[in-house]
């Protein structure tokens, strides 16, 4: 064995594994037959594999046939069609953000990457560096904006004794923040919560925003993926735009076209005019390109590829209302069997929340019993992917819910 005590780098301690992504790694360690990974977001079939949409092959092939396609790089700001489809797709084809110019829109490694590449150009031009972020939020959002050089804050989201949305907290604490202070909101299917404001709480939280000048900056991982509806997921952000106002959007395709390692994304500002939103654009790549110089052509020639032809855009709709869809329907099942065993408590908030996550209200103490006993796989926090579930591993879950609550009372 050689002695590591003479290397240069003998000092670094071994970092903790990532609590979401360290699931997995215990997960793929248990030799039983009968585990269950619950903890990574990503969709899955009702066998339990991960799906490449149909349109997404008939795409690639299209893309892989074309022999005038070349392997040159992209622009800074990426693949100009697949910029001008992605802000049509969140923020409306009729927005006049986009008629008038104000939307300046760049190609980024999937959302993680939009988010950076947004939360540093804040950090260098925007006069505010504080973000609140709700509590809880997606682990990697702390991280991602503190890096960035921003500083985080928390306001309150989630209500445990409900299971649902703390909106006095949430409104009371954007009141208390500094006059024009960052604020990241989930566009929808709040991750790890999959608790969602309504459409009126949207109205109020927009009001309150704007009137003290709060910068809004959207994560929308999840449009089409929660309700089934594109349009419907976007509502939020939308209300944000026709307001005239200013706010930033990062859009990931990893879910919604099931494009996860392909990492295509992008990030958008909206602006005031059009004299702003190009200065904006010229900043932006002065933020990318001693990060990536450019990003990948591959993932989102897909995307633009399918949005831009209006057969292949209706089949995506189609199975990406499937894939919501799968999901809506392993809550009900879920909360059937939690009646079904009489389980103590109130489960009605499973199918109450919406998209791929739901928070159980289950302890960190029960979820180990889960894993120790029936080798189900979550974080520590009891959140669970929906998506992970099929209807033969949902009596499974159910019965070992039922006896992690049942065990201490």
């Amino acid at each position: 064995m050689a002695d590591s005590s003479n290397s240069v780098f003998a000092h670094v301690v071994r970092a903790p594994e990532d609590p979401i992504l360290g699931v997995t790694v215990a997960y793929n360690k248990d030799t039983s037959p009968v585990t269950v990974n619950l903890g990574v977001g990503a969709y899955r079939t009702e066998e339990g594999k991960p799906l490449v949409l149909n349109v997404v092959r008939r795409a690639e092939q299209m893309l892989v046939n074309d022999t005038s396609r070349v392997k040159e790089y992209l622009s800074i700001t990426g693949l100009a069609d697949f910029n001008k489809l992605s802000a049509k797709l969140i923020f409306g084809a009729d927005s006049p953000s986009i008629q008038e110019n104000r939307v300046t829109t760049v190609q980024c490694l999937s959302g993680t990457g939009s988010l950076r590449v947004g939360a540093e150009f804040l950090a260098r031009h925007y006069h505010e560096h504080t973000i609140y972020i709700p509590q809880p939020t997606w682990g990697n959002h702390p991280k991602v904006f503190t890096l960035a050089g921003l500083s985080v804050k928390y306001y309150r989201y989630y209500d445990p004794a409900t299971r649902g949305l703390d909106f006095q907290g949430l409104l009371d604490d954007l009141t208390a923040a500094p006059a024009g202070a960052i604020v990241l909101l989930h566009a929808c299917a709040h991750n790890p919560t999959g608790v969602d404001p309504t459409i009126d709480q949207w109205e109020k939280i927009r009001q309150l925003m704007r009137s003290k000048g709060l910068l809004p900056f959207f994560d929308s991982a999840y449009q089409g993926f929660a309700s089934g509806n594109l349009d419907a997921d976007a509502q939020s952000v939308r209300m944000f735009v026709a307001d005239g106002g200013e706010c930033l959007a990062a859009q990931s395709y990893a879910k919604n076209m099931g494009l996860y390692g392909e990492r295509v994304g992008a990030l958008s500002i909206v602006c005031k005019d059009s004299d702003v939103a190009s200065k904006v654009e010229s900043q932006l790549k002065m933020v990318i390109r001693p990060m990536y110089s450019n990003p990948p052509i591959h993932g989102a020639s897909i995307v633009a590829t399918i949005l831009k032809d209006r057969k292949m855009y209706d089949e995506w709709t189609v199975e990406l209302k499937a894939m919501a869809d799968r999901i809506i329907s392993m809550r009900q099942l879920l909360f059937d069997a939690m009646q079904a065993r009489g389980t103590p408590g109130d489960w009605s908030h499973i199918i109450k929340q919406i998209g791929m996550f739901t928070f159980t209200g289950l302890n960190a103490e029960q979820v180990s019993f889960m894993t120790r006993e029936y080798h189900i796989y979550m974080t520590s926090d009891g959140r669970i992917s929906m998506a992970g579930l099929s209807s033969r591993t949902v009596p499974h879950l159910a019965d070992a819910m039922h006896a992690a609550v049942t065990r201490a009372a």
